[in-house]
């Protein structure tokens, strides 16, 4: 009988210290930044049936694991704070994350050019940071960055679905933990905080080389009518798994996404645009909010045409992969920057100028996800155009504060056509709120072309210093999409006028 009670004895206790301790996932952690404004999901793994309690900012919410293990708990919407707190998380284990804060979160992925990191940017040329940050060169930011509201995640392919019991994931954007981290997220953030004035959070997910397909889910793709049942290569959900679906149902502000080189190789152009909606779209499921804002960066000019793959590009590959990029403006909530102008190097296809591409991502935020409307956060647009004589009329929205030759010489980057569809470069000047473009050659005008090829770097701006989009008034109808997704920027003709509307 002594025998038996002891090992009864022994067994409980072995049982009750093997129970589970509460754990979470790797995004949970010290030194996070919760978004304002929003309930905020916090979730993890428990014994069955355990009582889980998360306690923060005077808000106790309690619930219990499921079979499974599954725990969650939503807590009320906080305002914005940047006092540091304690979130407690408690059950047969207790948690104690340390130095939280409340303010605005975006999720920043894509390829290389969103992966660049802050050690990168301190090895740009100074010279080429002609407009100063805070009266300071931003290659030079890792010396000074020490902003203790603006908070860093670098997502770990291999790491993030693993438990970190040290729940050490966040930093503050300083010194090692910047030095890795991503450049255009940074100055995102950095340029938030500064309009903003709360605590900012930039989650950093990329891949170098990576093609659009490893960030959407295989059900995505299946469950997308205009594939079919057709197979997609690329292989889907390749980081979608282990980079964006454990990330969710944290909550956020939205989205940044600076990718497309690698599918530019292969020459897409309609194809990527339903792709990049279907990315859209299921992220936007994944956080169980259609409206959730995504902004994305334009590709910068680059030689492509000069690859060797197996693929022949030619010099209009990048301008009708731009094109194939701007037909996702249609959906809501979208916006995009462009970057003609921002390229040192035309055989380098990670191009310095991170900083202003943060920048010009901030300023999208601001005029629409933050209702700044004194903000001007994109560069001229082309909206409509009208045949007066041996000349083309070209009709802006976006004009700023007016149209200028940003380096003072005649305008740059037009061609004209007739009616034979061949184009010659232009003459362009301004001429108020218009630019009027003609060729001795081409008496009778029909088209015009702006930065359609892959080198172009075009002088044409507005006054508060963005580039105008590229564009071309002649596209063929092939390339536009289906009625079901059709772009708010096709052109559409209306007598003698061609008319395109705003991104917005």
């Amino acid at each position: 009988m002594f025998k038996y009670t002891l090992f009864a004895i022994t067994l409980f206790l072995l049982s009750a210290h093997l129970k589970a301790e509460i754990i979470l996932p790797r995004i949970l952690g010290h030194n996070m930044v919760l978004q304002q404004g929003k309930p905020l999901s916090f979730w993890g793994k428990a014994s069955a049936g355990e009582t889980v309690t998360v306690q923060f900012a005077a808000q106790n919410q309690t619930t219990s694991a499921d079979a499974s293990g599954k725990w969650s708990v939503t807590l009320k919407p906080l305002k914005a704070s940047a006092i540091p707190s304690e979130l407690v998380i408690s059950g047969t284990n207790t948690i104690r994350l340390q130095n939280i804060l409340v303010g605005e979160v975006w999720l920043c992925s894509g390829q290389s050019n969103m992966e660049y990191t802050m050690r990168k940017n301190s090895k740009v040329k100074p010279s080429l940071a002609t407009q100063l940050v805070d009266g300071r060169n931003p290659v030079d930011e890792l010396t000074y960055a020490n902003n203790p509201q603006i908070r860093i995640f670098l997502v770990n392919r291999k790491e993030l679905g693993k438990p970190d019991s040290l729940h050490r994931g966040w930093n503050v954007a300083q010194d090692s933990a910047l030095r890795s981290f991503s450049a255009p997220a940074y100055f995102f953030a950095k340029e938030l905080h500064r309009n903003l004035n709360v605590p900012i959070g930039v989650i950093a997910s990329a891949i170098p080389g990576s093609r659009i397909e490893p960030w959407i889910s295989e059900a995505a793709f299946r469950e997308d009518t205009y594939y079919g049942n057709q197979k997609i290569d690329g292989e889907p959900g390749k980081f979608y798994e282990p980079m964006i679906r454990p990330l969710a149902p944290f909550a956020v502000k939205g989205f940044l996404w600076y990718q497309g080189e690698s599918n530019c190789f292969l020459k897409e152009t309609t194809t990527y645009s339903h792709k990049l909606k279907t990315l859209i779209t299921s992220w936007r499921n994944a956080w169980n909010d259609q409206k959730l804002p995504f902004y994305y960066v334009q590709l910068a000019p680059f030689k492509y045409s000069e690859s060797k793959g197996k693929v022949v590009l030619t010099r209009e590959t990048l301008p009708e992969f731009r094109e194939a990029q701007e037909q996702v403006l249609s959906l809501p909530q979208t916006g995009m920057i462009v970057t003609t102008d921002l390229a040192d190097d035309l055989s380098d296809i990670h191009p310095p100028f991170k900083w202003e591409i943060g920048r010009r991502l901030a300023l999208l935020a601001l005029a629409n996800a933050y209702d700044k409307n004194d903000v001007v956060a994109e560069g001229p647009i082309f909206e409509k155009m009208k045949v007066k004589g041996h000349a083309i009329q070209l009709a802006f929205s976006q004009l700023g504060s007016g149209l200028i030759s940003k380096d003072g010489q005649p305008l740059t980057g037009f061609m004209v056509a007739g009616k034979e569809g061949v184009f010659s470069p232009a003459d362009a000047h301004i001429n108020g709120k218009h630019v009027l473009v003609s060729a001795d050659n081409v008496p009778n005008p029909v088209a015009v072309r702006f930065a359609w090829d892959e080198a172009a770097q075009p002088n044409l701006f507005n006054k508060e210093g963005l580039p105008a989009r590229p564009f071309r008034t002649d596209k063929p109808l092939k390339n536009q999409l289906s009625d079901s997704f059709s772009p708010a920027s096709s052109p559409v003709s209306r007598g003698s006028d061609t008319k395109t509307s705003s991104s917005k």
